[in-house]
């Protein structure tokens, strides 16, 4: 059985490399229900713009695309981030998770999906050529001491 979450927004937007910050502040200001620590919020961003920075730059080298971004709040203050393109595919994602490995060129740094491992709980990476990828980030928001 699929677990509806307690609240959720979707945005779609084109592959162009300003709106990478228009995904940082709307995951920013939805996960802010949580009353998240500023460490935990600034992981949370970071984690989004790598996510949504890989989508613009890999994905669709040649054109502009379509990324929706999708943000779930569940039980136990449970954020679900999902980074979904339709794009040209990772063709091995074991291979593209290594930390210093890019297909972008000398200017790309390759830790990508090192820095979003590191700073969410979870990350999954579902990617299938010629048809996209999904990145699906889990950060569990810990309830503060006050808030208890």
């Amino acid at each position: 059985m699929k677990v509806k979450p307690n609240n959720y927004i979707a945005i779609e937007f084109p592959s162009r490399s300003v709106n990478e910050g228009l995904a940082r502040a709307a995951v920013a200001a939805f996960a802010a229900q949580l009353d998240p620590t500023l460490d935990e919020l600034g992981d949370i961003k970071t984690a989004v713009s790598e996510a949504v920075t890989n989508a613009i730059v890999h994905a669709y080298p040649q054109e502009i695309g379509k990324i929706a971004l999708r943000a779930c709040i569940f039980d136990g203050n449970l954020l679900e981030i999902t980074v979904r393109d339709w794009g040209c595919g990772i063709a091995d994602v074991e291979k593209a998770r290594e930390p210093l490995y890019t297909t972008g060129g000398e200017e790309r740094s390759g830790m990508g999906f090192t820095i979003m491992e590191s700073f969410m709980d979870s990350l999954a990476v579902r990617s299938k050529n010629g048809k996209g990828t999904v990145v699906t980030m889990k950060r569990r928001i810990a309830l503060r001491t006050a808030r208890r």
